[in-house]
This record gives C-alpha cells, sequence and structure tokens, in this order.
C-alpha cells in the first residue's frame, strides 16, 4: 500500500506564506502526476496546482503568480509553496499522486493524503 501525509497547513495572516508538504511511502516504483487540491465546506475539492513526473506544472488562475508546486522525484514528495495569502485560500488541502506502481508492469494506482487545513485570517 502507499500513503501520502501531507504537513505544513495552519494559521496565518493575509499577505504571509506557508509550505506544504506530502511525502508518498510504501510499495513505490513510480508516480505519475502530483497534484495540490482544496476543499471548502459545501463545495467540490478543486483542483489548485499539479505537476508531471517531468516537471511541467499547472495552476488554477486563482493561484497562479502567487502559489509555486515542486517536486523531488527522489524523495516521492511534492511541495506547495503558498505566498500572498488571502482569505479566500482557506481550506482544507490534499495531495493527490496518480498513476503510482509497485513494479514495472503493475497497474497504476490513484491515491489521496488525509488532508491539511490552511486558515487565513486577521
Amino acid at each position: 500500500q502507499v500513503q501520502l501525509v501531507e504537513s505544513g497547513g495552519g494559521l496565518v495572516q493575509p499577505g504571509g506564506s506557508l509550505r506544504l508538504s506530502c511525502a508518498a511511502s510504501g510499495s513505490i516504483f513510480s508516480i505519475g502526476a502530483m497534484g495540490w487540491y482544496r476543499q471548502v465546506p459545501g463545495k467540490q475539492r478543486e483542483l489548485i496546482a499539479l505537476i508531471s513526473s517531468g516537471g511541467m506544472t499547472n495552476y488554477v488562475d486563482s493561484v497562479k503568480g502567487r502559489f509555486t508546486i515542486s517536486r523531488d522525484n527522489a524523495k516521492n514528495t511534492i511541495y506547495l509553496q503558498m505566498n500572498n495569502l488571502k482569505f479566500e485560500d482557506t481550506a482544507v488541502y490534499y495531495c493527490n499522486a496518480d498513476q503510482v506502481r509497485s513494479g514495472l508492469l503493475q497497474p497504476g494506482r490513484n491515491y489521496w493524503g488525509h488532508g491539511t487545513q490552511v486558515t487565513v485570517s486577521s
């Protein structure tokens, strides 16, 4: 099995910064794209940043220029540097890993972390 563990959430003032981490562990041969999602109560989970295994990135418009996703393939870890945080960034942030394989010929599976709370408040 594979586990994704997020860390780095917390309470921050508007304009502040946080850095989230997501480490994948377990029986891992390779991982495809990894991404950060967020969800607020009553709304659907939203993809905000995606990074391919080769390092290509994509962002939702609301975080472009403020958030940066990065990846350390040797550590099976992704990061989300969040700058200039706004009230509307308050959410539970989830990590996702797609096409996780335990061996070259094994099928790829999708995994989620349990989430980390980010609260932007003065």
